[in-house]
């Protein structure tokens, strides 16, 4: 069976990784046909929509979609594709990888971030000229569904916990229904929780990031803490991210479009590949995906690798040697 993907390589480096990830899924033994679809800051620049509608469409009928790098327009393209695939959680891994230098060694964790709601919801306006107001917006709706994702998350891994991050001390209407939605849907299912204000677990990451496996958290905050453990694993072009609705996903590095670099070949594609393998566990291929992490990690330990993380190797030496490791 055919497994029908569109692939939007964004801006900046995301036209150079995408193309990697591509070549790495076009290598392992699944039938995926390939769709090419326009979005970002260049189809913006010609007076469009930077997310065209043809390209939203497209993502609404595939059965996957891989998405290289939002510029600018970020706001503009990823969440309305977001939206398009219905996703309501985004999964974040952050992990340390051998021959990788790394601030804290002993990270291994997933965020498991609410997608739709929270201040992510679009709800800004202008009252002023000196007052602008931002709604939250938080239901039990979005927040049972993301506790019953972590719940079958956690379970299908063998683990009988996680842990919920938020801020319902100072907001307590918002951050006190996601907490308690999330806690009630967890003890109905029979997975115990924890919880931790959000700006201590910065703290604790910081400190001690072995005490946390999974963690669910409100929209914006599983943006920002995400971005704070890929600087205790080795940066952002480590950390891979699957974006899943109910029928269909987009999977994307947590990396943005880094114009300094970008048209220079020395992007490292590792995010947008281990983004790849999470696709390939979405479409029931743990074997495959599997080889392609195993390919990633060969890599990683012994080279090339990318500027970034220290090295002097290219985009397209680093795809082949996981390449040669698959």
């Amino acid at each position: 069976m055919t497994t029908d993907i569109v692939a939007i390589p964004g801006d900046g480096i995301g036209g150079e990784v995408l193309p990697a990830a591509i070549k790495i899924l076009e290598a392992v033994d699944v039938d995926f046909e390939f769709t090419e679809a326009e979005a970002g800051d260049h189809v913006a620049a010609e007076g469009r929509d930077p997310l065209p509608q043809a390209t939203r469409d497209l993502a609404a009928d595939a059965d996957a979609v891989l998405f290289g790098a939002a510029g600018e327009t970020a706001a503009d393209v990823i969440l309305p594709l977001r939206a398009a695939v219905g996703s309501f959680v985004n999964v974040r891994p952050a992990r340390t990888y051998p021959g990788v230098d790394a601030v804290k060694p002993e990270t291994d964790l997933v965020f498991l971030r609410e997608n739709t709601e929270g201040v992510y919801a679009g709800h800004e306006d202008r009252l002023s000229e000196n007052l602008s107001t931002l709604t939250r917006v938080v239901t039990d709706e979005a927040s049972e569904q993301l506790a019953e994702y972590a719940c079958e998350y956690v379970s299908e891994r063998d683990m009988d916990s996680f842990t919920i991050a938020h801020k319902a001390n100072v907001m307590r209407e918002t951050d006190g229904r996601f907490r308690d939605a999330v806690a009630r849907v967890a003890a109905e299912k029979g997975v115990e929780t924890d919880e931790v204000l959000m700006d201590a677990l910065a703290m604790h990451l910081i400190l001690r990031p072995e005490e946390y496996d999974v963690i669910v958290t409100p929209n914006l905050a599983g943006d920002v803490l995400s971005d704070l453990a890929a600087g205790l694993v080795g940066g952002l072009g480590l950390l891979p991210s699957a974006n899943i609705g109910p029928k269909r996903a987009l999977f994307e590095p947590v990396h943005g479009s880094a114009p300094d670099i970008a048209g220079t070949g020395i992007a490292n594609p590792s995010a947008m590949v281990l983004s790849a393998a999470m696709l390939l566990d979405y479409v029931d291929e743990p074997v495959a995906a599997e080889n392609v992490r195993t390919a990633v990690e060969k890599t990683l330990k012994s080279g090339p690798r990318t500027p970034d993380l220290g090295g002097d190797g290219s985009t397209e030496s680093v795809t082949t040697a996981i390449l040669e490791g698959l």
